[in-house]
């Protein structure tokens, strides 16, 4: 029997500001616990709070890289419920009056360009951190960190427009990387700087949209996302198969036996009482002031890989995997700078540098910047090095953080171009392998390439491969014989 998934994302993004959304302390994440706090984000009494202007930026940049409508006038609300973790008993967010609404995303999957419509974008305060592990009385007590209390965060909803986990865990990471690029987001999941909720639910294709809900709790990796919706989905159909019926309520991924477990019965809007805050006034954002930030938004990850692919004549496939995060494709074109070839400096990027560095962050290596990566690849290019030395340089300059002319020229790794001395070793490496130059004579021509390895290895690596193959090549020839010969 047929069953069609209907998904939507709620997307929770701490914004990089240097204090928090409502008051003066610092959004820094580490910290010792309980060091960051104040009497506004403890919600004591008569403090009063004070919207962050960098944090509705920064919220104001999302929803126009997002294609949003940015409201001229936007109101904060007081989310009202009971947790430990958050100290004033409810939360500063927005509800009917948000940000920004009407946006939308797309990104490629599978050789198709998908677009899922994004609801609302709306800033809101988060809340402390509950912690039950670690402590040796753990099992009696729950510990509460209220340093991350009040940090700015955006949430971004989309409409119900995904069809598959694969699908969302693609919109996820295409949603991370927009907020990578324009610098407002460090996208760490692990950490909690980005989670995403789930809602998910399972109709005939082409019915209306079901009268519930499952919302799929803190999902904080891409893997987690796909593996909790793939459960549920068919948890629902296996429910709806055998005549039961699904209710609306909230459930966590249990990692460890690899299913969802309920949480709590999912509440409705009115049951967190929104009403706008009374201590704050509503947003009122000048509409030159989101123009200037939209004519100063950063190029995005789609129009920098068009430019990769037309400016430096690289193929879809490299240029898709440097864009995907700006660290890396920052570095590609600070190494392409130095004047080295743009298709070598993404080859080796791609195969030698990603070996060494974190991808999903980013993280360029301190021991080499790119400068010093490009002219590694101008070497090559120009010959002073050979590939087979260019490795051993490249790891070296992880080692040291030298240059690489300093260490070529200091360990004399330069590439030889003495051609007596490169006969001399093709004379060498054939008189010790007969029997390859027996079968050689004899037709088996594809074993010049066993001759080429055995000549750069007598040469230590460092003999110039294409005067090698020559003179290898001229010599060989010498040695087949002639019509006349037979």
């Amino acid at each position: 029997m047929v069953w069609e998934a209907v998904i939507g994302l709620e997307v929770h993004a701490q914004l990089l500001t240097a204090t928090k959304m409502f008051c003066r302390c610092r959004n820094r994440f580490g910290d010792p616990p309980n060091t960051n706090v104040c009497p506004v984000c403890l919600g004591l009494p008569g403090s009063l709070p004070v919207p962050n202007e960098a944090a509705l930026a920064m919220a104001v940049r999302t929803a126009l890289a997002l294609r949003c409508t940015v409201h001229a006038v936007c109101e904060f609300s007081r989310k009202n419920y009971f947790y430990p973790d958050l100290p004033k008993n409810y939360q500063i967010s927005q509800y009917d009056r948000p940000l920004a609404t009407d946006g939308v995303l797309e990104f490629r999957l599978d050789g198709e360009t998908r677009r899922v419509r994004i609801r609302r974008l709306h800033v809101e305060e988060d809340a402390g951190k509950s912690l039950h592990e670690g402590f040796s009385d753990s099992d009696r007590y729950t510990y509460l960190d209220f340093n991350r209390c009040g940090a700015p965060l955006m949430e971004i909803v989309s409409e119900p427009d995904i069809r598959s986990p694969k699908e969302a865990a693609a919109y996820l990471r295409k949603l991370r990387q927009v907020l990578l690029y324009l610098g407002v987001c460090d996208g760490n999941m692990e950490q909690g700087s980005l989670r995403c909720d789930a809602n998910v639910s399972v109709r005939r294709p082409g019915a209306a949209l079901p009268d519930y809900k499952v919302e799929l709790k803190n999902l904080n990796s891409f893997k987690f996302l796909q593996k909790a919706l793939e459960y549920e989905i068919e948890r629902q159909v296996r429910v709806l198969e055998a005549g039961g019926t699904l209710i609306q309520e909230t459930r966590l991924w249990d990692e460890r036996h690899q299913r969802t477990e309920v949480m709590r019965t999912k509440e409705e809007a009115h049951d967190y009482r929104y009403f706008p805050d009374p201590d704050l006034l509503e947003a009122c954002l000048d509409p030159a002031w989101v123009e200037d930030l939209r004519r100063n938004l950063p190029e995005l990850p789609d129009a920098r890989l068009e430019r990769f692919m037309r400016q430096y004549q690289l193929p879809a496939y490299d240029a898709d995997l440097l864009t995907v995060n700006p660290r890396v494709a920052d570095y590609f074109e600070a190494a392409v700078q130095v004047g080295a070839p743009p298709k070598a400096v993404a080859n080796w990027i791609l195969s030698e540098l990603f070996r060494y560095m974190d991808f999903e962050t980013g993280l360029p290596p301190a021991t080499v910047p790119p400068t010093h990566l490009g002219q590694l690849v101008r070497m090559l290019q120009e010959r002073v090095i050979t590939g087979a030395v260019a490795k051993e340089v490249f790891a070296v300059m992880w080692e040291t953080g030298q240059d690489p002319a300093a260490i070529v020229q200091e360990r004399g790794w330069q590439a030889t171009q003495d051609e007596d001395q490169i006969r001399r070793w093709v004379e060498e490496v054939l008189q010790e392998n007969a029997d390859q130059v027996e079968q050689y004579r004899a037709g088996r021509t594809k074993l010049v390439g066993f001759f080429m390895g055995q000549v750069m290895r007598k040469a230590g690596g460092k003999a110039d491969p294409q005067r090698v193959q020559a003179l290898l090549q001229e010599r060989l020839q010498a040695l087949v014989p002639t019509p006349s010969d037979r």
